[in-house]
């Protein structure tokens, strides 16, 4: 019997003075069973970075023709396709092919990939960021299956705060930026 999907259900007030987006969001993560906490991480920070009303989550890793997100226009055509991790060259190239925009937020180690992926496929048009790793330290504890967030994005700086209870526990970064 295969393992099923495990749902985080998140509640988000979502405050982007950069790209002017405010919205109060409630949606459910589905955490595959061979996907990482890290990973499932940077699929909801990607999810909020790029937030838009038409940003759905794809199928990820029970698909690999499919981005971790994307955004789908009323036309059928993706507009935005968004991937997560350490994609080979070739799968960004041909992701970027298939959207009018591609962006990537990296985690985990990524010097190798740096050296000899990411020069392979960068374009002009892709942007890819990384998450900064002390960010996994302090949100995993905080992870949970019902979580309420407060996020707040000024001059490209995240203000995160997971509300647990009475607790507010406030963490703040900025994303490195490898191409954009």
């Amino acid at each position: 019997m295969a393992l099923s999907a495990t749902p985080y259900r998140f509640l988000v007030s979502l405050s982007n003075t950069d790209s002017h987006v405010y919205a109060e969001l409630k949606f459910v993560v589905a955490r595959h069973p061979s996907e990482t906490e890290d990973r499932m991480l940077t699929r909801l920070l990607a999810y909020l970075l790029w937030y838009h009303e038409q940003v759905e989550f794809g199928r990820g890793l029970s698909d690999s023709d499919e981005a971790a997100l994307w955004q789908i226009g009323l036309d059928g055509q993706i507009e935005h396709w968004i991937d997560v991790g350490l994609p080979d060259a070739e799968r960004m190239t041909k992701a970027a092919r298939k959207a009018k925009k591609y962006s990537l937020l990296v985690y985990g180690n990524r010097r190798i990939w740096q050296e000899k992926e990411l020069p392979k496929a960068i374009k002009s048009e892709m942007e890819i960021l990384a998450v900064p790793e002390d960010v996994f330290a302090e949100l995993k504890p905080l992870l949970g299956r019902n979580m309420k967030i407060e996020l707040t994005v000024a001059d490209g700086t995240f203000y995160l705060t997971v509300i647990d209870g009475t607790e507010h526990h406030s963490i703040v970064f900025q994303f490195i930026a490898l191409h954009s």
